[in-house]
């Protein structure tokens, strides 16, 4: 990694002009796109671990002061990866449908996540392979990506800010988990892997909240924990969930 390598300021060739991005002409999500796109690109071509800070603002035309500002850390590199998947998950304000479980709205949701990852996959499977290797990455990933998944679910119409709402938060990022290894190698033409996979652990997630209520004796009287709080399951550790 060179995110300390003491070179001249050099920017790539093939990236966009500074000039507009100097005087604050580019919005917060261009930004994130930009750095999402050079940073998976490097990490397909090199791998995560080779792939250093410096590189990635080279890579996405930024002068390193105006880099460092909005992404100081690896941590925030794959933050602008997972803002990019949510960003284009939420401009699709469509409503609820009444008749729509919430599992049938989670899938939904997450295979647009997984459609709006598909062009940083590469890059994203030597992400997952490499964070291992860097725990404290991970870790403060961790943060963000508990965030995504919050506001995946409420992009589902499920409530993620009232009392137990950190479970279902948790039980959705370990269904993310298992499912971001099946998408990492799906290579059929329309995701159907991701997909059966999704369905699987939604289904699995839906069986567990049937048993932690009848366990704990609590007949829910509202949809929203049918998909999320069936995971029941904490999160795997940060360095083995997905970085999208």
């Amino acid at each position: 990694m060179d995110d300390t390598a003491d070179t001249p300021w050099k920017t790539d060739p093939d990236a966009p002009d500074t000039a507009e991005h100097a005087a604050g002409g580019e919005g917060a999500d261009d930004l994130d796109q930009r750095v999402a796109a050079a940073a998976m690109r490097l990490a397909a071509g090199q791998g995560w671990r080779n792939t250093g800070l410096l590189a990635i603002a080279r890579a996405a035309g930024m002068p390193p002061g105006d880099f460092y500002r909005r992404f100081p850390s690896r941590s925030d590199v794959l933050a602008a990866v997972s803002r990019v998947a949510d960003t284009a998950v939420l401009a699709d304000d469509a409503p609820v449908g009444p008749d729509e479980s919430a599992r049938d709205r989670l899938f939904d949701v997450m295979m647009r996540r997984y459609d709006a990852l598909l062009p940083y996959r590469d890059g994203l499977r030597s992400v997952v392979r490499d964070l291992r290797r860097e725990p404290l990455t991970a870790l403060a990933f961790s943060r963000h990506f508990g965030r995504s998944m919050a506001w995946m679910l409420r992009a589902a119409g499920v409530e993620a800010d009232r009392t137990g709402g950190a479970l279902l938060v948790a039980g959705l990022g370990a269904v993310q988990a298992r499912v971001m290894r099946v998408f990492l190698e799906d290579d059929s033409a329309d995701l159907s892997r991701t997909m059966a996979a999704l369905d699987s652990e939604l289904r699995r997630a839906e069986r567990w909240a049937g048993a932690l209520r009848r366990r704990s004796g609590r007949a829910s009287t509202t949809e929203s924990p049918t998909a999320p709080q069936g995971a029941g399951e904490p999160a795997r550790e940060p360095g083995s969930a997905s970085t999208g």
